[in-house]
């Protein structure tokens, strides 16, 4: 099966590991692995704060890369990132009551999967072969669970991960406070969230915390380490990748 990666702005320029540890995984898991330098950001930033017509360029652009993509599917370690693209880019095109993109669109959408979505809905796929030593915990990502209604996939993948021990935190379903711009909009909202997902966090006993989407981890991240925590955070494709 032939795979193309959208790698996600996050992961390109703060988290490349995690697009490391999901190609890698992919490619044990028997993928024919691409990847298209041309991609840029799928335009979340802008079409969260407002900025429609600059968003939808960007939305342009990531179909004009992505429907030349000879691949069976596309595949995003971001459940916000995925999201944006199959469940509002359709809002954008059509707001501007613009039907020649339609097909062109769903040439996109329609293959493009989360990173745990794709494996185990996709590849039927729970056992990756992968080993990690330590206590850990899940944090449902908002859009991910939300939009994309992806819950299970990950934690079985956890779960078949050779020495680890997995327990869940209360509310894992409770949103971190990140929320993209959200969080410089209304910092003191966001840090109150925080502050609850991290006694949770601490709560469960967990050594790790793991999670879907980068952002969620740079925000629990932040947060544990100014609190002076043990606990780390770990993206699925690191932790999948591990052996």
């Amino acid at each position: 099966m032939r795979v193309s990666v959208f790698v996600t702005c996050l992961v390109d320029q703060l988290f490349p590991r995690v697009g490391e540890g999901a190609v890698e995984t992919l490619r044990r898991l028997g993928c024919e692995v691409a990847f298209n330098p041309a991609q840029t950001c799928c335009g979340q930033p802008a079409f969260n704060t407002g900025y429609r017509p600059e968003a939808r360029a960007m939305a342009e652009h990531f179909v004009e890369v992505f429907e030349r993509e000879r691949a069976d599917f596309l595949v995003a370690p971001s459940g916000s990132c995925t999201a944006m693209v199959r469940n509002f880019y359709p809002e954008l095109f059509h707001a501007h009551g613009d039907e020649r993109w339609r097909a062109r669109l769903e040439s996109v959408r329609s293959r493009l999967r989360e990173f745990s979505e794709f494996i185990v809905r996709e590849l039927g796929v729970e056992d990756v072969g992968a080993r990690f030593e330590g206590r850990v915990t899940y944090h449902d990502a908002c859009h991910l669970l939300r939009e994309l209604k992806v819950s299970d996939e990950p934690r079985r993948l956890i779960r078949a991960v050779r020495g680890v021990e997995f327990v869940e935190m209360e509310s894992p379903d409770a949103c971190c406070g990140f929320g993209g711009t959200f969080s410089v909009k209304y910092a003191e909202i966001s840090d109150a969230i925080l502050r609850e997902k991290l006694t949770r966090i601490e709560r469960s006993g967990a050594q790790y915390v793991v999670a879907n989407d980068s952002s969620c981890l740079m925000q629990i991240a932040g947060g544990l380490a100014r609190a002076g925590s043990s606990v780390r955070t770990i993206h699925l494709a690191e932790l999948l990748a591990s052996r």
